[in-house]
Parts: C-alpha cells; structure tokens; sequence
C-alpha cells in the first residue's frame, strides 16, 4: 500500500457543494413528498390490496393473484395507484435536479481540488482512468434512475460534476428510507459488520468493491477492516474523481479504477473480499453472468464474495413483487425485474461456485448491532428484517479452498 506523501490536511470536495436556504427548502421538501409516497402512500395501497382487491380476485378464480403482472393488471388502472406514480416519478426527477445548480454554482472548484488530489494522493491512494474507455451501451441508453447525464456523462475536461449530483441528490432520498438517515453507506457498514461477526477469523488482505461509483458503500468496510487494501471500479470517471477525493480527505487509501466489471485487469485469486452494493439489477442478465465469473477467477482460496441486492421474487409474494418492480416499469432500470427473476444460488453455481459453500441472506441494518437479538440473527436463531425495512439482502459465497 502507498504510504502518504504528506501529513497537510486534505480538503474536503464536500464543502464546495453549498446549496443556498430556498435550494435546501426544496430538497427537504422533495424527501418529505419522496417518504410521503414511497411509505404512506405504499402502505395504504398495500391494506387496500390486501383487504379488497385481492378478496375480490379471488371470488372471481379460486385463488388470489399468483405473480406480479396479476397484480399489475389489478392495479395499473386504479386511480390512486396512478397518483401514486406520478407523485413518485417526479420526486424522484426532482432530487437530482435539486443538487445540480449547487454542483454547477461549486464545478470550477470542485474539478480543480480533485485534480489537485489526484496528482499527490496524499492519502495514499490512486485513481487510474482510461483515456479510451467505452461505455456500455447498455448505460447509455437512457438516464438509469431519471438521473439526468446517467453515471457516466462528463460535460468537461476533469469532470466530477455527475458523481458529485448523483450522491448529492440521493442524498436528497433519505427522507423515504429511515434506516440510511444516519450512514449513507448503511448497506456496505451493514454486510461488513455481519461478515465480520459471522466469521471472526476473516482477515482479508485485499478487497474489490464491484461498481463502486464514489466508493460510498466501500468505505464503511475500511472501518471493519482496517488493514485490508481497498480497491474499487467503476465506468464513470466523474464518479471515480468525486470518490477519489472524498477518500483521500478521509484519509482513506482507497485504489480506484475506471474498468468494465465484465473483464478485469487484475491476477488470479487477487482478492480475498470481493462486494458490491445495488449493481447487478442496473445490468443485463449476461454481463451478470459474465461479472461473477470474473468474481471467481479473482476470488483466492478462502476468500469470500458478498452482493448486497434486492431481494429476489420468489423471495416475495406477488403484492411484494409488484411494488419492488415499480423501477423496472417506471424508473429507467430495464433489468431490475429480469435479475429479480434469477435463483442467485443457480447463478452463482453457473459461476463455479460450490453450492455448499454458498450465502444466500438477509442481515439487519448496523444500526442494529450489538443488541441481543442481533446477536441470535448472525446465529440463525431469529430472522432479519425485511430488505428495506431494516434487512439487508446479499448474495455470494466462500470460494472452495481447494
């Protein structure tokens, strides 16, 4: 690991973001219509289906509505489902437009510190771009999430301006998911942590976070394990730039590196953890395929592999499948509902990952921790919460030492 170059402070690209008073009203509002919709407005269609909608269907059949597009045609027409839609996909428009005029106010700084930064790596660590990279087409196609520009686009020479927006405005989103009010990255603290209690003699030496963006879900895994080497790709350089920054403020020497998750450059058995948070549902089935072979020729004996994802549909019932597939209908996600679709275990055997030595869970949020009956969760006693009401979904496996 690089050591640090020097021991001057490290500015922080954060504090360049400055929204004014109206633009912070805006935001608070965006989150409070964002919750409105994605709680309130969820839980009463949820007691209407299940109270009215459903007993009536099955009056009709014999049977209550067996998959999600029974539910969709149950639903797309109810009026209230429509508000409920429209309210939602404009919140959702609305919190990255409301990051964008601070970004744009704070640009000509924030390139010219991260620049800074990357030249000296006071922190230790290293951004490595590809003046030649190729985006996937299937990321440009269409602005993933409505976030206008998607991941990737850059705008000027250094940009960071779209990983910049993009944290900021999902910032923007907390209001509607309380168990991330507190820790932005709560999903990687979240795996880290279990991880860590699970097998307390893990001590990985290296480790790759897969899709990475600005390393907001890496880094909560820096303070799990603080001796492994951290590295983390991505496509998008203003993303990577943005990250690279914030982690050498942090004092943090985390190796970042612009590369397609299909083919990596790295050796054989590179890595003894290997993660991702919220990546395989932005990508088509075969990239997925594609990745975590990747993930088991860079993966060293003993080493373990942990995707953080949403949970998949026969994991749920139809009313469950039907909401959680809202992103694949109206937010830009095309492969959400295919991945959903998936068995991870056949996925990951397809990969050359033993069956036995598989992990297929769901782990309470790190808020959690250290209570009792978190204690008798990572025993398997008890069960997690529910993915995105205090669990967390993941995915992976303990490569076979053999």
């Amino acid at each position: 690991m690089s050591t640090p170059a020097t021991n001057t402070p490290v500015p922080d690209i954060d504090e360049l973001y400055r929204p004014t008073h109206d633009e912070i009203a805006r935001q608070r509002f965006i989150s409070v219509l964002r919750n409105h919709a994605k709680n309130d407005m969820r839980n009463e269609m949820k007691c209407d289906y299940h109270e009215r909608i459903a007993p009536d269907y099955a009056k009709l059949h014999g049977h209550e509505p067996k998959a999600a597009r029974d539910v969709e045609a149950l639903m797309r027409d109810k009026l209230y489902y429509r508000y409920y839609s429209g309210i939602r996909y404009n919140a959702q428009e609305m919190m990255f437009l409301s990051a964008m005029d601070p970004v744009e106010r704070a640009l000509p700084e924030m390139i010219e510190l991260a620049r800074d930064i990357a030249k000296r790596h006071p922190s230790g660590g290293s951004l490595s771009l590809d003046p030649d990279f190729e985006t996937p087409d299937y990321l440009t196609v269409m602005d993933i999430h409505l976030a206008p520009g998607c991941f990737h686009s850059e705008y000027t020479e250094n940009d960071v301006a779209q990983g910049v927006m993009l944290a900021h405005g999902g910032r923007v989103s907390t209001g509607a998911n309380v168990h991330r009010m507190a820790d932005t990255g709560a999903a990687g603290r979240s795996i880290a942590y279990w991880l860590a209690r699970k097998y307390p003699d893990f001590s990985p030496r290296r480790m790759l976070d897969i899709g990475t963006q600005s390393g907001k879900n890496l880094l909560p895994y820096l303070d799990v394990f603080p001796a492994v080497e951290p590295h983390g790709v991505d496509v998008s350089a203003p993303a990577l730039r943005y990250g690279h920054a914030r982690a050498e403020h942090l004092g943090k020497a985390v190796h970042f590196s612009q590369q397609r998750a299909e083919a990596m450059s790295y050796p054989d058995g590179h890595f003894d953890l290997i993660v991702s948070s919220f990546f395989f549902h932005e990508i088509p089935l075969a990239s997925t395929r594609q990745i975590l072979k990747e993930c088991f020729r860079l993966l060293a004996p003993g080493g373990i592999m942990a995707h953080m994802e949403l949970p998949p549909s026969d994991h749920c019932d139809p009313w469950l499948n039907w909401y959680w597939d809202w992103d694949d209908r109206y937010n830009n996600e095309p492969f959400y509902a295919e991945f959903r679709a998936q068995d991870p275990s056949a996925l990951l055997t397809e990969a050359g990952f033993d069956p036995a030595t598989q992990i297929t869970t769901t782990v309470p949020s790190y808020a959690a921790a250290d209570t009792d009956d978190y204690r008798q969760i990572v025993s398997g006693k008890k069960a997690a919460p529910l993915h995105g009401r205090g669990g967390w979904f993941f995915f992976g496996a303990v490569k076979d030492k053999q």
